[in-house]
Order: C-alpha cells, then structure tokens, then sequence
C-alpha cells in the first residue's frame, strides 16, 4: 500500500469515527483495514469446538496490555469487594482445564459521578502440594501454567457467554498473590443492563500443548470462595475509581452536550460486537468497546477569513488510538482466529476543523 492510498484510509477511518457510528459504516471500514470485499460467511457451527491458539491469544493479550499502559491519571481505590457469602464459587476439572468461578456484588459499590479506572483480581496461590506433580518423565520440563481470566455473560436462556479479559503465565512451584487486570470486565458489567453480581471465571491450562503440560498445570490451586476453604487469601477484586467532579477528562461532554447545547467535545459512544448481526460471529474479542464520538458546534470563523476560501468549522477527530481484535477468518473450509490492532479505531480528542 503506498503512502496515498494508506493516508486516505486513516481519512476515513476518522471520519467514520467522527460521525454517527452506523452498522454499514462501520463495517465497511473494518473490511477496508483488513482487505475483504465482504463480511466472511460464518455461522454458529464454525465456532463449535473452536480453540484459540496460544500465540494468537498472547499476540491479543500483548496488544491489550499496550493499550491498558496509556491510562489517564492515578485513580484512588475504592474498595475491595470479596465473594458474595453463601455462593461459593465451583472449581470444575477437566483432563486438559481447571475451571473456577468466582462471584463478585458489585451493586452500590461504585461511587456515584465516578469512572471506573482500573480493576485487578487478586487470586491467592497456594504452595505445591508435590504429590500432586506427576512422575518425572523424558518431557521437556514445565515450568508455568496458562491462566486466563474471563468475564461470563449469563444469557436468559440459560446459556454463557465469555470474553477473555486477561491471560498470563504463572510459575507453577511458585506461591503468593496473582494480580490480574479485569477492568474491561468491570466495564462490561456496567454495560449490562441487568444489575446482577459479576461472575468470572478463572481457567488453568498447560503453558503448552501436550498432555504433561496439562498434567503440570493441574497441581495448580489458587484458594476459592468457599467458606470451607480454609487457606488464607480469598480472591479480591480491588477497585480503582476517579471522582468526575474533582478530575474530567479533557475535552469529555458534559450533560448539555446531549440536548446538543455544547461547544465541540468528546462524547461517549458504545459499539456493542454481540449484539451486531454481522459481527457476532466473525468478531471473538473484544465483546464490545467505548469508542467514542465527536459531537457539538463550533464558533464560526473571523469574517476576514472567508475571503481566503475558508468554510464552516467542525468538531471532528483530531486524536485516535487503535483497538485490538481477535476475528474469524475463512480460508477454504478452514476457519482460523487471527488477532490485530485497528488504527483510529478509539476517539481520543476532538477539536473544531476547518473546511479548506
């Protein structure tokens, strides 16, 4: 792609973002980045039995943690939530995963004209039980074990859906506290309509594939919500919050913005992938994301300056950032995950442009 032709996409990527976030708009600058004359044909099967390969989750979680590092400001903490009492979460096994669901209330613990601005879970692993390690074989030797945090989305039908908020190696002859960041979570539940507790779930897998990476990975025990277990350390979601009142992000709209009363500003748009008919099968991750728009008037320009060709000006996008995405594609009957970063995908500042 030469230079002309890559400036002219990032043109209209901006300007997408810019306006009113349309499905055929916004679709169309997605197949434009990733060079497909259509949406790829994809259905619910092709997601049957569908494994997310190792280097292309570490690829999407490398890329998210990038993006996580440009956080504004230095939020102060409000609060530490542990589990809801009397609904422990399950521990479940498997012979390649540990599945453990966790339960958190958030309800009335975020503070009123507040952002969340980051949110770790704490989870506490417990010393190796070195019975539980099998027997040393001609393996190369394993060291760590995957574990994955997911934010679980109970559907009214009785189903789940999951979306892979964070995932690291943790040494398995290793004990103590493992920080995670779930704040994507933490704004999912926000999103949900439904004022529910927020449910995790924590899977422990090989750091490879393999069947005594796996056989490693289960000597793996972090302590559950479980009044009965006893171990010291219960899992902590740690919250992290920033008071609007005493800090606003630069630019943001306030209330008056949306009865369309405000100077040029940053308003706050959310592009929701699963409910998307094009996108629900095609786009893994992330689930949905902020992204933001360009909204209110601008002064109109010195009289003088009209005589040198200058128009009206316009609050556009003058900052953007890009989003990381783990998608479908379809190469012959084969259905592959790929992972990438989406320039001028994130409105970071809007400002008032003039035409000419």
């Amino acid at each position: 792609m030469d230079l002309r032709c890559a400036w002219m996409l990032c043109v209209l990527c901006l300007v997408t973002t810019a306006q009113a976030f349309t499905q055929e708009g916004f679709k169309e600058v997605l197949l434009k980045q990733l060079g497909l004359p259509e949406i790829p044909k994809l259905h619910r099967r092709d997601l049957v039995d569908l494994v997310i390969p190792d280097h292309v989750k570490n690829k999407y979680m490398s890329m998210l943690k990038r993006q996580r590092v440009k956080r504004r400001a230095l939020p102060s903490l409000a609060g530490i939530l542990r589990g809801i009492p009397g609904n422990a979460g399950e521990v479940l096994y498997s012979d390649t995963t540990t599945r453990q669901n966790l339960i958190f209330d958030m309800e009335g613990r975020i503070p009123k004209n507040s952002e969340v601005t980051m949110a770790e879970l704490k989870l506490f692993k417990k010393p190796l039980d070195r019975a539980n390690l099998p027997a040393r074989q001609s393996h190369r030797p394993v060291s760590n074990a995957r574990v994955s945090v997911y934010w679980v989305q109970r559907q009214h039908d009785g189903t789940n859906k999951t979306s892979l908020i964070d995932s690291r190696l943790v040494p398995i002859r290793e004990s103590g506290w493992k920080n995670f960041d779930v704040t994507q979570a933490v704004h999912y539940w926000l999103r949900n309509k439904r004022r529910e507790p927020m449910f995790l779930e924590v899977r422990i897998e090989g750091e490879r594939v393999g069947s005594h990476a796996s056989e490693m990975a289960r000597a793996v025990h972090f302590t559950s919500q479980d009044p009965k277990d006893k171990a010291l350390g219960k899992p902590e979601l740690v919250l992290y919050t920033l008071n609007l009142e005493d800090y606003e992000g630069p630019g943001d709209c306030r209330e008056e913005a949306v009865m369309g009363r405000s100077t040029c500003c940053r308003q706050k748009h959310y592009v929701n992938f699963r409910e998307l008919s094009w996108a629900k099968y095609w786009i893994i991750e992330p689930a949905g994301y902020q992204a933001y728009r360009c909204s209110g008037g601008c002064l109109r320009p010195p009289s003088p300056l009209w005589h040198f060709g200058y128009g009206e000006r316009t609050c556009a996008v003058a900052e953007s950032s890009s989003l990381p995405m783990m998608y479908l594609v379809k190469r012959g009957n084969l259905t592959e995950i790929e992972a990438a970063e989406f320039p001028n995908m994130i409105v970071e500042r809007c400002s008032c442009i003039t035409d000419g």
